[in-house]
């Protein structure tokens, strides 16, 4: 994996204070010079987003994240523009008592909040209430400003992060700013990619000239658009992996067709499918390229696990005796696997040791389910849990959702910035896990197939719907896949 750069690399919040005091202590940047930096990257941002805006209200806390806003606040009245500044109590810290007195020196005049409503309309509004340092719900005026704000339907920028969503996870413990774009500052942080992050908007990084020397080694990163290198000439179907995708039980066929067919448009050399009888006609007159076979138990299976390379475990398995038995003969051949949907139910129900190359592709329920903690408890903090899930099952972890997680057991995490809400429909884990698993029997290692898989899965979903949203099927990925994992534009 390539090192990550200032725009990818995620911070978490303590990391990002202790960059800004690093800042001051060795390279003598006070704070109040950091805030005006930023202050003008912001109202720059601004301008461009909104080059119309002639009136503008910002909305300062009492931390340095109000100040920030009151010195967006006095650029934007130095350069003509009319502003209304509401002010949540008094500043706190120094930074902040000087950025007040600088908007004040600039003509500026400090709203209550109790004057919301009798303030003119404003272009935008500039929420610079709480900053990276909040991990409860917003109370008193704060809450109720927040709540203004986005009843109001103008355009919000945020300042370095929405207030009340949390810089380290995503989440959202009450009501939050849903902003039109964020201006954040210095580096990047983690809440603002994973979760709840929709109410960032646009993401503009500034990071204030300050030089790499003082940031920390990040905490996680985004991933950035990747394919598969051009095959040698010499290729065969024999070099490019041979998955076996396993599932299927009664009703469920196409759970595990939808992985078997996308293992196929991501490259894989040969696909069989281990399923039901009754499967096989309908994947055979649909997909003649997959080499779909009955099995009735284990015995049906060794044989197709002996020419195999990869498996695809869990897509429409069940957890019955068929699903059960099938899935400790496949775990037993410890060939490299992508665990799935039942076969995640399974692992949850008997433990047992899994294959040296694994990869574990849970939703947040499955992932509480093998955890011991409901699914509330890990979308509260999914780096968390995700990491916990590698470091405990020894296995590259993909934790879904928006802004999904990959995870390695030494502690290394990606964070997917694609994928759109049309995705949250049947059928669509079932192709992510055919996509790792034949990545895995192209050559990559197992953190290597899961990153590069859920990138592409999720660009792909973001191809296809442009379409429109609702009604995007599993199915409608695998076009745009084979061009995107091929490096072609989609």
């Amino acid at each position: 994996m390539t090192a990550p750069t200032l725009g990818t690399a995620l911070f978490t919040s303590a990391q990002a204070r202790a960059t800004d005091q690093r800042a001051t202590a060795e390279l003598g940047v006070p704070g109040l010079a950091l805030m005006t930096r930023a202050a003008a990257a912001a109202f720059a941002m601004l301008q461009r987003r909104w080059p119309g805006a002639r009136r503008l209200r910002v909305v300062c806390g009492a931390g340095n994240n109000g100040g920030d806003g009151y010195l967006v606040a006095r650029d934007a009245r130095l350069a003509g523009l009319s502003v209304d500044l509401v002010a949540l109590g008094e500043p706190k810290g120094g930074d902040a008592s000087q950025a007040r007195d600088a908007f004040v020196a600039a003509g500026g005049r400090c709203a209550a909040f109790s004057d919301w409503t009798r303030l003119p309309i404003a272009d935008v509004f500039v929420d610079a209430i709480y900053g990276t340092g909040l991990n409860r719900a917003p109370e008193g005026e704060a809450h109720d400003a927040i709540e203004a704000m986005n009843a109001a339907g103008t355009p919000i920028l945020a300042l370095d992060i929405p207030s009340g969503l949390s810089a380290d996870t995503g989440a959202m413990p009450g009501v939050a700013v849903r902003a039109e774009a964020t201006a954040t500052f210095i580096v990047q942080k983690r809440g603002l990619h994973t979760f709840h992050c929709e109410v960032a908007g646009v993401i503009e990084l500034h990071a204030l000239g300050l030089p790499d020397s003082v940031l920390d080694t990040p905490d996680s990163r985004l991933l950035l658009p990747a394919h598969l290198h051009p095959r040698p000439r010499e290729s065969n179907k024999g070099t490019n992996g041979h998955v076996l995708a396993i599932g299927g039980d009664h009703g469920t066929g196409g759970a595990v067709r939808m992985a078997a067919e996308a293992a196929l448009r991501t490259g894989a050399g040969l696909v069989s499918v281990a399923t039901r009888e009754e499967n096989v006609l309908a994947m055979n007159a649909a997909r003649p390229e997959l080499m779909a076979h009955g099995v009735n138990g284990p015995q049906a299976l060794q044989p197709m696990l002996e020419k195999a390379s990869v498996l695809a475990l869990g897509p429409g398995l069940g957890q019955a005796a068929w699903g059960h038995a099938l899935w400790t003969t496949a775990l037993d051949a410890g060939l490299p696997t992508v665990l799935d949907a039942d076969g995640l139910n399974l692992l949850r129900a008997e433990e047992r040791t899994l294959p040296r190359t694994v990869v574990l592709t849970p939703h947040p329920g499955e992932a509480g389910r093998l955890l011991g903690i409901d699914t509330k408890a890990v979308q509260a903090d999914r780096f968390a849990a995700v990491r916990e899930m590698a470091r405990r099952y020894k296995a590259v972890v993909v934790l879904k959702g928006n802004g999904s997680l990959i995870a390695s057991p030494t502690g290394e995490v990606s964070v997917c910035p694609w994928g759109n809400p049309g995705m949250a429909s049947g059928g669509m884990g079932d192709t992510l896990t055919g996509i790792i698993a034949a990545l895995l029997g192209q050559g990559c290692d197992a953190y290597e197939a899961a990153c590069l898989g859920v990138g592409l899965h999720a660009r792909a979903g973001d191809v296809a719907a442009r379409a429109g949203e609702r009604g995007l099927l599993a199915g409608d990925l695998l076009e745009p896949l084979r061009r995107l994992v091929n490096g072609l534009d989609a």
